[in-house]
C-alpha cells in the first residue's frame, strides 16, 4: 500500500481506493437529484467517487466519505472508532497551529470576473420537494481579527439567487452570529467558501454550538491540524482580506453584506414570509425553512485544475450525522472530564437523536462520594448545547452503542420522580426543531430567531445507586465453545436471523 496522505481530499480518497471502500462511477450522473439519489441507496456503506456529472465536464463529486465510523477511524489511525473522541479531545487541547502558504492548489485557477459560481461548481439538489439546488458543502472559513485572533471553520447553508451572490444561513449562538454580532453594519466581513476540504478540517466544520472549549478566537484550524498530524496549510485570497484552505478542491471568495438581505427561496420571498416553506432538509431529519438572511457576495472562484472535486453530504445522512456529532462527542468527554475527572468513560450521539439533539453518557461511579455527578452533567450539557433535546447517563455495564440496552437501563433504573427532570425550559432554542416552529407558524407568525423559546432539555439518569448496586447485578450464562457441538457452518447459519442486539447479548453471555 502506497503512503496515506490524508492532508488533502484527494490524497484520502486514493487512500480508500487502496482500502476497497469507495465505489467510482463513470456513467454520467446528474446533480439534480442523482448524486443524492444515489448517496441515499449507499447511507451508512461505501464512499462514492462520481467522475462523470451531467453540464461539468472535468469536474467530479465525492460523498459518503464519513458514513462509517470504522471508516473514520482508519483514515485518522485510530484504534476502533470508539477512540475517535478521545484523538479529537487532546487536539482541541493542544492544536497545532496552521501554516500559511504562498503558493496553493486550490489557485491554480482563478475566476474573478462574470462569476457565475452554478456554472463552475456542481451544487447537487437534495430532493424533489427542495425549490432549488443548495450550495451545503462549503466550509465557511473566518480568520484575524475578524475572528478575535483565532481561525473559525464551519457549514452555512447558501442559496445562490444570483450568479454571484447567495443566501447564507446562520444558526443563533454559533460562532458565525457571535461574529455577526461583532461586525453588524460596520464593514463587510471579508470570508472563504472552502470546498473538498481535507478531512480532518470537515470534521472539525461539523461540531458547532460547543463552546466551552472551542471558544470565541479559538485555533479550529489548529484543532484541525492536531487531528490530521500536521499543520492545515492557509493561503491568502486573491480578492478580499481572508485566508482559504490551501488543499481545498474549490474556494469561493466573497463577504457577509450584514446591511442587505436575500431570501432562500422564490416562494418564501413572493409570500414575504419566514420560516414557513419548505428548503433544505436539515439535521433533525425534518424538512428545514426558508428564511431571509444576510447576504454573501462572492468576489472570486478558485479551483484546482485538474478535475477539482465537489463534496456533498445530505443533511440527516450517516455521512453528515458522523461529520457533525465525531467533535461534539469530544467536547462533552471534555466537559465530563472538568466536573469529575475519571468519571465520564465514554459518550455517543446516536443517529436518532439527530445530529445536534442528544447526547448519551456513560459513567463509573467510583466511590459514594461520587453519586450524583451524572446529574451535574446532564444538566450543564443540557444547558451550553442550545436546543439539545434529551441527555441520558448510563453504568458501564450498559453497551451504549445498543439503542435497546440503554432503553432497559432507563426501564429498570430511572426513577420518574428523581431521575427524570426537564432543564432550562424558556431558555434560548435552536431554530431547526420544528416543535418550537410550529407552535409559531400555526399563530400565524413568522417563525425568525428571536421567536424561538426553548422548551427544555429532558435529563434521564438512567444509572444504579451507587449503594445499592448490589441490588444490579446483571446474570452472566456460562460460556461454552460452540465449536464442540456445531460445525463453522451450522453455526453462522443459526445465527443468521440475530439482529445487532441480540448478537451483543449472546456474546456478552449476558
Amino acid at each position: 500500500m502506497a503512503k496515506k496522505d490524508i492532508t488533502s481530499l484527494r490524497g484520502t480518497i486514493e487512500y480508500l481506493k487502496e482500502l476497497g471502500e469507495i465505489l467510482v462511477t463513470d456513467v454520467e450522473t446528474d446533480p439534480e437529484l442523482e448524486v443524492s439519489g444515489i448517496q441515499k441507496h449507499f447511507d451508512g456503506g461505501a464512499a462514492i467517487l462520481f467522475e462523470n456529472l451531467k453540464g461539468y465536464p472535468g469536474k467530479r463529486v465525492v460523498t459518503n466519505m464519513y458514513a462509517s465510523r470504522e471508516r473514520v477511524a482508519k483514515i485518522f489511525d485510530v484504534d476502533g472508532h470508539k477512540n475517535f473522541k478521545f484523538k479529537a479531545a487532546d487536539a482541541v487541547l493542544h492544536p497545532t497551529p496552521p501554516k500559511v502558504v504562498k503558493d496553493a492548489p486550490c489557485q491554480e485557477v482563478v475566476i474573478n470576473k462574470d462569476i457565475d459560481v452554478y456554472s463552475v461548481i456542481p451544487v447537487i439538489k437534495q430532493t424533489p420537494r427542495d425549490p432549488l439546488r443548495t450550495l451545503g458543502g462549503g466550509n465557511t472559513l473566518i480568520t484575524g481579527k475578524y475572528f478575535w485572533g483565532g481561525t473559525h471553520i464551519s457549514y452555512n447553508r447558501m442559496s445562490f439567487r444570483g450568479k454571484d451572490y447567495s443566501s447564507f444561513q446562520i444558526s443563533p449562538g454559533s460562532h458565525t452570529d457571535m461574529i455577526v454580532k461583532e461586525w453588524f453594519r460596520k464593514e463587510p466581513i471579508p470570508v472563504t467558501i472552502n470546498m473538498g476540504v481535507p478531512p480532518a478540517v470537515t470534521m472539525l466544520a461539523g461540531g458547532g454550538f460547543l463552546y466551552m472549549f472551542l471558544h470565541k478566537g479559538c485555533d479550529e484550524l489548529g484543532v484541525s491540524g492536531a487531528i490530521q498530524g500536521s499543520p492545515i496549510e492557509m493561503v491568502k485570497a486573491k480578492t478580499v482580506d481572508a485566508y482559504a484552505v490551501a488543499q481545498a478542491e474549490f474556494v469561493i471568495e466573497g463577504y457577509l453584506d450584514t446591511t442587505q438581505h436575500v431570501w432562500e427561496t422564490p416562494e418564501a420571498e413572493e409570500k414575504q414570509t419566514q420560516g414557513v416553506y419548505p428548503f433544505h432538509p436539515e439535521w433533525p431529519g425534518y424538512y428545514g425553512r426558508a428564511y431571509r438572511t444576510y447576504k454573501f457576495q462572492a468576489t472570486a472562484i478558485t479551483h484546482r485544475k485538474d478535475r477539482p472535486i465537489y463534496y456533498p453530504t445530505i443533511t440527516h445522512s450517516i455521512d453528515d450525522h458522523n461529520i457533525d456529532t465525531r467533535t461534539r462527542e469530544a467536547n462533552f468527554w471534555l466537559l465530563g472530564e472538568s466536573i469529575c475527572p475519571g468519571f465520564v468513560t465514554d459518550v455517543y450521539i446516536p443517529k436518532g437523536f439527530g445530529d445536534w439533539g442528544g447526547v448519551i453518557f456513560q459513567v463509573r461511579k467510583r466511590m459514594a462520594r461520587e453519586e450524583g455527578y451524572q446529574k451535574n452533567i446532564l444538566t450543564a450539557a443540557l444547558s451550553v448545547s442550545m436546543g439539545m433535546r434529551i441527555a441520558i447517563a448510563v453504568d458501564d455495564d450498559i453497551n451504549m452503542y445498543e439503542a435497546e440496552d440503554v432503553l432497559w437501563a432507563i426501564a429498570t433504573r430511572a426513577e420518574p420522580d428523581k431521575d427524570i427532570q426537564i432543564v432550562a425550559p424558556g431558555s434560548r432554542g435552536q431554530v431547526f426543531q420544528p416543535a418550537q416552529r410550529a407552535r409559531v407558524a400555526a399563530g400565524g407568525g413568522q417563525l425568525v430567531a428571536r421567536a424561538v423559546e426553548y422548551a427544555g432539555g429532558l435529563a434521564i439518569d438512567a444509572t444504579v445507586p451507587f449503594d445499592v448496586k448490589w441490588a444490579f447485578e446483571r446474570p452472566l450464562h456460562h460460556r461454552v465453545d460452540l465449536k464442540k457441538w456445531f460445525s463453522e457452518a451450522q453455526i453462522q447459519k443459526a445465527r443468521e436471523s440475530q439482529w445487532s442486539y441480540h448478537k451483543f447479548l449472546s456474546e456478552s453471555g449476558i
